[in-house]
């Protein structure tokens, strides 16, 4: 049983590592040796956390910028994956937030755009970051 709630003190440091681990093996285009574990708390900063847990265990996390309802990040322990966590931590921020929010995803991940599409949201926009290009979408309901 996966229970999504709001993050706490004593979920930072599996947050953190699950940050770093998912960086590392889903973002191999980038340099990844640059990634470090303090990375968590700047790309969170002043951000509104939910976590999935199972037995206790944070398997996945989501984070927004509440100012634009923009989710800023969303990843699921690689274990844990194809279970339906991503899809429990984004409809808590629908539930939290109402049914329209905003994300970037990178071109090159080709698994997170998969998920996305399937879960609704449409392609906005494009643009560039220093990672490389990018995808705006856009999701205006519930997740399924």
């Amino acid at each position: 049983m996966i229970k999504v709630i709001e993050s706490r003190e004593i979920d930072i440091y599996a947050m953190r590592n699950l940050f770093f681990k998912t960086r590392v093996t889903s973002f191999s285009w980038n340099d990844t040796s640059k990634f470090k574990l303090s990375d968590f708390d700047k790309e969170t900063e002043n951000e509104y956390i939910l976590v999935a847990l199972a037995d206790e265990v944070l398997v996945g996390f989501v984070s927004v910028w509440v100012a634009d309802n923009f989710i800023h990040h969303l990843y699921v322990d690689e274990k844990f994956q194809n279970q339906g966590i991503g899809t429990q931590l984004l409809n808590a921020v629908l539930d939290k937030f109402g049914h329209q929010v905003r994300l970037k995803c990178e071109e090159k991940n080709e698994k997170a755009i998969c998920f996305y599409r399937q879960k609704g949201f449409l392609e906005i926009g494009i643009g560039q970051s220093e990672s490389g290009s990018y995808i705006l979408f856009e999701l205006n309901k519930k997740t399924e």
